[in-house]
């Protein structure tokens, strides 16, 4: 209303002043616009916040006129700091400070200083949850209802992130913030990663002003596919001490440090979303073998002992109950001895690299209490972006790839390197039960988000003098929607009605300030559904419905009739856990939430209900660089080609031709290589020698090689694959050529059918990653001179 007064008071003053000399009435209008300027106005709703008008004075000369900067957009005053951490694959009974058997003294602390929720949620799946948390958004809503790796293309499943919906980062940077994001990003098209972009939906245009972590859903913790901005690095190679951890810590607390000493006075907002403890379950060795032997008693006692903690701690009510093994999973005392000794070290694995997770966020929350900031930052810490992961299966895996392809392993291989796990050498993962334990006292895991296994994650929220309750614990529910509005409400920002000239859909997350100060007042949240896979469930006002697709974590497509799910009942009122299903009892009430599940479904893209998985996994069914085209040519010093981005070569012929010139002492090194040491391939010279090596998922290489060495000079090299017809991942004949003579010939017995890799890259020149072929040390940069390789499909 005062604008409206103002603005109508200009007018008049306008026409009144009309006759006044050119440089009065110039001034005049000057100091009225000044005043109207919505850049004047606490927080915008128009995001970029126009630059304000000139309040000075102009003359003819610099002698008759007064100088004025626009005034830097400034954060609302006392707006805090902002630390929000993220883990992955954590499930809500892991953590010693919700009652698990991994010590986590630091969360302990934090928790100790600030709130533990105990009903807080997330989407069953990591790229949904994160985009969810960064928008304050539905997962279906900004179209992420799966991950990256298997987007489809219906509204809900692009993995579009839409300019509708700005992220936080985002809004608190165009209010006056400094930020930056470390760790997992999973928010990128897998089509979109590689260094052709386009990079809108990259952090550094999303709202992050530095970035330093990986793109994809996973990545090799001793050799990670690290992105700076919008440029790939590479990590220390064959440096045995290095780990992704440690360094994403040590570079979140270089930026605080130098963004505090530069403006002091400027708030920042840093995003820590480690890769652990997502699988490959990678830990230094000397934090596994703290938790040997802590194991040796399985799930089953696990979970048992984990609820009588937690029921210690409060942080599960008095009157919880303990639900059952699901039927799908086998009891301890069922397994044999080498079973239970592979199985309890699965576990030690993961408990070490959680533990050193722990160990090194804590050290970032020191350095942030080192410089003095540390009661002026607010910290949302989530632990786990799901429930605790059964994608290892019913053995666990010394290489994910393998579940991913659907190809199992044995007992036998997997004692072969029970020494190993953890180790760069191994891709590691759990058998699915401990997830199951990690869950407590919830049925299911990650993927399964009609019940809370799934999606119930702890949440500490820590200010520092900004919350009285300290140690305190939160029981209202919530989900992960609600920390942008929070965030937003903390820092006194008013959400944004446009941005960057787009119009905002509207925010479906409700801040959580409220329960700060007030411990029982009724949750905000009075309706929340949940969707992945098809695993379905809707909440409201203290009542569950939920229905649990029959497709498992760890298993491929099964073509299961939607239809026929069979839905529960719940009163989590009464039944923190999900223990009493009611269906039979209410039907009525069954039968009114199921038609609000499909109504909350078609308002926020959630249909169309699609369960495959390994047929999602192919990058031929998304837009890419590469659709539509047969013959690709690469020259010397291209990017890293994350596999989105890559032409496929899986399931098909294809011909490789290298036009090389060798200098008299000969050359070695890769000219084209994909994935790396748990699958793919690499064309190479060895001592000269073309060699081919296939890599079927770590367990068979088959090697190519000809007899001869290339001659000093110009050669043209060749390999072509000649696919077997039939099922995906068949074998096929590989034959070398110099100059277009064969010179070798072999048989590839397996091919990878799906998915080479999630982190590792398509190489030209050179290996980035880790080695597709054991004979070689990364890089193994080509020697000779590469003047350039084309790859035609047939």
């Amino acid at each position: 209303m005062l604008r409206l007064i103002l603005r109508a008071f200009a007018k008049r003053l306008l026409c009144s002043i009309a006759l006044l000399s050119t440089g009065i009435a110039v001034s005049v209008v000057i100091s009225l616009a000044t005043v109207i300027s919505p850049a004047l106005a606490d927080t915008a709703k128009v995001l970029p916040i126009p630059q304000p008008f000139f309040q000075g004075k102009i003359g003819t000369t610099y002698q008759e006129s007064t100088a004025d900067f626009p005034a830097p957009i400034a954060a609302p005053e006392k707006a805090p700091n902002v630390l929000l951490v993220l883990l992955d694959d954590v499930g809500f009974a892991q953590a010693s400070t919700f009652g698990g058997l991994v010590e986590t003294p630091n969360l302990t602390r934090l928790a100790e200083k600030g709130l533990r929720y105990n009903q807080f949620h997330t989407t069953a799946l990591c790229s949904p949850t994160r985009a969810a948390l960064l928008t304050g958004r539905n997962h279906h809503s900004v179209n992420t209802g799966v991950v990256e790796e298997l987007a489809t293309g219906f509204p809900g499943y692009t993995t579009i992130l839409p300019k509708s919906a700005a992220t936080v980062a985002e809004i608190l940077r165009q209010n006056g913030y400094n930020t930056a994001a470390f760790g997992k990003w999973h928010n990128t098209p897998d089509y979109e990663t590689s260094a052709a972009g386009p990079f809108d939906r990259w952090p550094t245009r999303l709202g992050f002003e530095y970035f330093y972590g990986f793109l994809g859903g996973d990545t090799n913790q001793w050799s990670p596919a690290l992105v700076e901005n919008t440029k790939r690095v590479v990590p220390p190679v064959n440096n045995p001490d290095y780990h992704l951890t440690p360094d994403l810590v040590d570079r979140a607390i270089a930026w605080i440090r130098s963004q505090q000493s530069i403006a002091p006075d400027k708030p920042f907002f840093t995003y820590l979303a480690t890769g652990a403890t997502h699988a490959p379950h990678h830990a230094p060795k000397a934090w596994i073998d703290k938790y040997k032997g802590k194991f040796d008693e399985g799930w089953d006692r696990l979970r048992e002992q984990t609820f009588v903690r937690q029921k210690q701690l409060g942080v599960i009510p008095a009157n919880a109950q303990l639900t059952l093994r699901p039927k799908e999973l086998p009891a301890w005392d069922s397994l044999s001895k080498d079973e239970q000794r592979i199985y309890a070290h699965e576990m030690e694995v993961f408990a070490g690299f959680l533990a050193q997770t722990d160990y090194e966020v804590g050290r970032l929350i020191n350095a942030i209490d080192q410089i003095g900031e540390l009661n002026n930052t607010i910290i949302f810490y989530i632990i786990g972006d799901n429930g605790a992961s059964a994608e290892g299966g019913l053995a666990g895996s010394i290489n994910e790839l393998r579940v991913f392809n659907k190809i199992p392993e044995s007992r036998e291989q997997l004692l072969a390197s029970l020494n190993d796990l953890g180790s760069s050498k191994t891709f590691n993962h759990y058998h699915a039960a401990w997830a199951w334990a990690g869950a407590t006292p919830f049925q299911w895991t990650k993927q399964i988000a009609s019940h809370f296994g799934g999606t119930r994650n702890p949440l500490i929220v820590a200010w520092g003098d900004g919350i009285k309750d300290r140690g305190g614990i939160r029981s209202q529910f919530h989900h992960v929607i609600d920390i942008t509005p929070t965030i937003l409400e903390v820092a006194g920002i008013t959400v944004p009605t446009e941005v960057n000239g787009v119009k905002q859909q509207k925010l479906e997350g409700t801040s959580l300030a409220y329960t700060f100060d007030n411990p029982d007042a009724p949750s905000h949240r009075k309706t929340q559904y949940f969707e992945m896979f098809g695993n379905r469930a809707i909440y409201d006002e203290g009542w569950i419905a939920a229905a649990r697709h029959p497709r498992l974590p760890w298993q491929g497509t099964i073509n299961a009739d939607f239809q026929q799910d069979p839905w529960e009942l719940y009163n989590i009122e009464s039944d923190f856990s999900e223990a009493n299903n009611l269906a039979a009892e209410n039907p009525k009430k069954l039968e009114k939430l199921q038609e609000l599940f499909l109504s909350q479904a078609r308002q926020y893209q959630v249909f169309p209900l699609d369960d495959r998985l390994s047929e999602r996994f192919d990058v031929t069914s998304r837009p890419s660089p590469a659709a539509g085209r047969k013959t690709f040519t690469y020259y010397p010093g291209v990017a890293p080609i994350p596999e989105g981005s890559a032409p496929s070569l899986k399931n098909r012929s294809f011909s490789i031709t290298a036009d090389v010139e060798i200098p008299q002492r000969g050359a070695e090194g890769v000219l084209l290589t994909q994935g790396g040491r748990f699958a793919g391939w690499s064309f190479f010279l060895e001592n000269s020698k073309p060699t081919y090596v296939y890599n079927f998922v770590n367990a068979e290489r088959y090697v190519i090689q000809s007899p001869e060495k290339l001659p000093s000079g110009k050669s043209t090299i060749r390999f072509d694959f000649d696919y077997d017809s039939g099922e995906v991942g068949a074998g096929g004949t590989g034959k070398l050529f110099i100059c277009d003579r064969q010179v070798a010939e072999g048989r590839i017995q397996k091919t990878v059918p799906y998915r080479l890799a999630l982190d590792e890259t398509f190489d030209v020149g050179r290996d980035t990653g880790t080695p597709a072929s054991e004979t070689y040390q990364v890089p193994f940069a080509f020697t000779g001179n590469l003047q350039k390789v084309t790859l035609n499909l047939n």
